[in-house]
């Protein structure tokens, strides 16, 4: 006879890890204690030697399917007076370190309950196993036992008691646990809060949807605004009120039957759209379909997802083909998650809301990925695969990251852990500032972190920099942008070494005060060295040519023309108003609110402009979304990946030459072959190819040369000019064909969703280093 204690870390609570050891311990006739514990899951087991090394076998090979172990450790114990195995009450230790389970997809078991009408839980929305349902977004505090979660306030009944008391069904010690007797329910409003009187709020819900009204629907992480995906005259009207002009909308549809019916889904696609996630999957549209033109207006794709709740697959088979499911907010507001207030900030938007009882804790949107060259990429991460951490080669000392200014995410590391929030947002109002405190004040509490060091990013003006600059009796480290992205794609992949960093994006502040963004580094986890970059151009009228790329369009062609510009027989030059160019030119000459930039993203929208593709935005990053766009016209993205192997370049070039010991890319030669293209009639799709695959030479050239002089054979490419299907898939191709080993980002976006993880890393890193000292 052998007793073994036996600790099992990682997402092991909420997911059946322990209704699953009793009925292993059962199997081989193991007798001993289980409870969840502050670190994961703490076994007591004592039986036959040869049963006990079995039984601990089985824990991981036949773990349940949403549980993520990351370590199991054995303690020899003397053998005791066991006679049973039990179940027993969670501890609640000092120090935490459990991994908590995502939010989950429904499963198929609970599908079918819903859908039978012999069954108990026939129809009813909040229908969950310890296989499926909500986990992140109602947790208050670990250990993850029902009274620290918002399913606190729900007493079960005696058949959900019974069913949650019950070791050998699904349900045990399933914390969400309810039915319609015991369980939150859901009510219809109108937009002033009244309760619409019914028998049946899901079916006037439905009823309202085809008629084309707009609904708030409160689901796991916050508040959607949906109508019919087919109807273009709602579709219109929610773009209006919710002062969204043209950026894309995610659907949702009921089945991948009806997907393929108006987008193309890849194997890989498919496996993402299924999965327990359930994340919005960028997919590539069909010539002809009934979805209305305004959902993706100028996209070649359409994001789409899956029902991943009860009440989604409910109001889905009543023969929607999709719904636009957008989140529950004005555009660049944090989505929207008590009732209330989703009444005081939706109500000039929706017609009706759908509401449920159960509080969401923290909210969180949905997950956005794309596929590309059959691997799996994050646009915005979020619900499904928040909080689950990034492991870290090294362990870290702890430390908070505040991240950037767009796309922000904070960052706690703990151990080998890094903790990445869910995507709060872009930092340009007060409500996204409140929602990035209250994010660090939940994961702190969860986490129960200590940070030594806060870190934030070099630009003063960021809310998040502000944020931390204010905090008091701890020690703050600025992080520069561009190494930030480097070091972020590094820690992913467990990189230590130095590494050849691309970092191409639209905004970094740089410690010349200049702003960067078309960055090659040479960097580690922490210090890098410019060793590249693009060369600068004024940005006239600083943050307002972002949203107005024409600005940006005459910077380059000055750039290149000089004063000469206006006599251009192009379309561009003959579209802007003589006097309000050489007000321009006048201000970018005095370096009168005109900041210098390298950047990549502004290079992308200057072009854009330059080819009549895109004035003004009305979203971040738009008009280089519509140039790549537009390359797609006259050729498909797979068959340019497919014949990359025999990829002769582009006719277009930089000029690359050295000053001051690094590597300046010049666009003159560039900027002059596109305008002799525009004037001669060429197509803004031949355009747009022969401009990415200079890009991707012009780095190829910088790479080498900085591989003979450093002795480098390792690139990182991070930054949001890398969510580019072109640059993502045809960069690192190249690289690999000329012997260079590249590193991505697979497990978090390559936007500043990642910067976080990269400040976190350097922060640590230097702490580390410190104390070593």
């Amino acid at each position: 006879m052998k007793r073994k204690l036996v600790r099992v870390k990682g997402v092991v609570q909420g997911v059946g890890f322990r209704p699953f050891l009793y009925r292993l311990a059962h199997e081989y006739h193991i007798v001993g204690t289980v409870q969840n514990d502050a670190h994961g899951v703490l076994l007591d087991a004592q039986g036959e030697n040869d049963n006990l090394e079995s039984f601990i076998l089985a824990i991981e090979k036949e773990a349940p399917p949403l549980a993520r172990i990351t370590q199991i450790s054995v303690e020899e114990r003397e053998p005791g007076n066991l006679d049973s195995f039990k179940i027993i009450q969670s501890s609640n230790d000092i120090e935490r370190s459990v991994l908590i389970s995502p939010d989950v997809a429904t499963c198929d078991d609970c599908l079918r309950e819903i859908f039978n009408k012999d069954d108990r839980r026939y129809r009813y929305p909040f229908t969950n196993c310890t296989n499926c349902g909500p986990r992140y977004t109602i947790t208050a505090d670990i250990p993850y036992d029902r009274p620290n979660t918002t399913m606190a306030s729900f007493k079960m009944c005696q058949n959900c008691q019974r069913e949650y008391d019950d070791p050998t069904d699904r349900r045990f010690h399933a914390q969400p646990n309810a039915c319609p007797v015991c369980g939150p329910m859901v009510s219809i409003h109108d937009a002033m809060g009244d309760v619409i009187p019914t028998d049946d709020p899901l079916e006037r819900a439905v009823e309202y949807l085809k008629k084309g009204k707009i609904l708030a629907i409160k689901g796991l992480g916050g508040f959607h605004l949906a109508v019919d995906a087919l109807n273009e005259d709602a579709v219109v009207r929610l773009r209006k009120r919710k002062h969204r002009e043209e950026k894309p909308f995610a659907i949702m549809s009921p089945d991948i039957v009806t997907i393929e019916k108006f987008a193309h889904v890849s194997s890989t696609e498919l496996r993402l759209l299924t999965s327990h996630e359930r994340p919005i999957v960028l997919l590539r549209k069909k010539g002809e379909s009934e979805i209305a033109e305004s959902v993706s207006p100028g996209n070649a794709f359409v994001g789409v997802m899956l029902p991943y709740t009860p009440l989604h697959h409910l109001i889905l088979r009543n023969n929607f083909t999709a719904l636009v499911m957008t989140s529950g907010n004005y555009s660049e507001e944090p989505i929207a998650k008590d009732n209330q207030e989703a009444l005081d900030r939706l109500g000039a938007i929706a017609d009706y809301f759908l509401m449920h009882n159960r509080d969401i804790l923290i909210r969180s949107d949905d997950t956005v990925m794309r596929v590309l060259d059959n691997s799996a990429i994050p646009v915005r991460r979020a619900r499904g695969y928040v909080p689950f951490p990034i492991f870290l080669k090294d362990e870290l000392p702890e430390v908070l990251a505040c991240g950037a200014e767009l796309k922000n995410t904070i960052c706690f590391s703990k151990g080998n852990h890094a903790f990445l929030s869910q995507h709060i947002g872009d930092l340009e109002n007060m409500e996204t500032y409140s929602f990035l405190k209250e994010s660090i004040v939940h994961l702190s509490k969860i986490l129960q972190v200590n940070p030594k060091i806060i870190v934030h990013d070099l630009h003063p003006q960021y809310l998040s920099t502000q944020w931390a600059v204010e905090q008091q009796d701890i020690e703050k480290i600025a992080v520069q942008h561009h190494h930030a992205h480097i070091a972020a794609c590094l820690a992913e992949n467990q990189v230590n070494e130095k590494v050849i960093g691309v970092a191409f994006d639209g905004t970094g502040y740089g410690e010349d005060s200049t702003i960067w963004g078309g960055e090659i580094l040479i960097a580690d986890l922490q210090n890098y060295t410019r060793a590249a970059h693009f060369d600068v151009v004024p940005i006239p009228s600083g943050e307002r040519a972002i949203k107005e790329p024409w600005r940006m369009a005459l910077s380059y062609l000055y750039h290149a023309f000089g004063e000469e510009l206006f006599k251009l027989k192009i379309p561009f030059v003959k579209s802007i108003k003589r006097s309000n160019a050489e007000k321009l030119l006048y201000a970018m000459k005095r370096n009168l609110n005109s900041p210098l930039t390298s950047s990549c993203g502004r290079l992308f929208d200057g072009i854009a402009a330059l080819c009549g593709i895109r004035h003004k935005v009305s979203f971040e990053g738009q008009a280089a979304m519509e140039f790549e766009m537009v390359m797609y016209e006259n050729r498909n993205i797979d068959d340019i990946i497919e014949s990359a192997d025999t990829w002769q370049g582009s006719r277009y070039s930089f000029f690359i030459e050295e000053e001051n010991d690094a590597l300046i890319i010049k666009y003159e030669s560039l900027i002059k072959a596109i305008i002799q293209d525009i004037v001669e009639g060429v197509q803004s799709s031949e355009i747009s190819f022969q401009f990415h695959t200079a890009l991707v030479q012009s780095v190829l050239e910088v790479c080498e040369r900085l591989r003979e002089k450093y002795r480098i054979e390792l690139v990182a490419l991070s930054g949001g000019c890398f969510q580019n299907a072109f640059l993502a898939t045809i960069m690192p191709r190249m690289l690999k064909n000329r012997n260079f080993k590249v590193f991505t980002h697979r497990l978090l976006p390559p936007n500043d969703g990642c910067i976080s993880l990269g400040q976190a890393a350097i922060a640590g890193k230097k702490l580390k280093f410190r104390m070593r000292a």
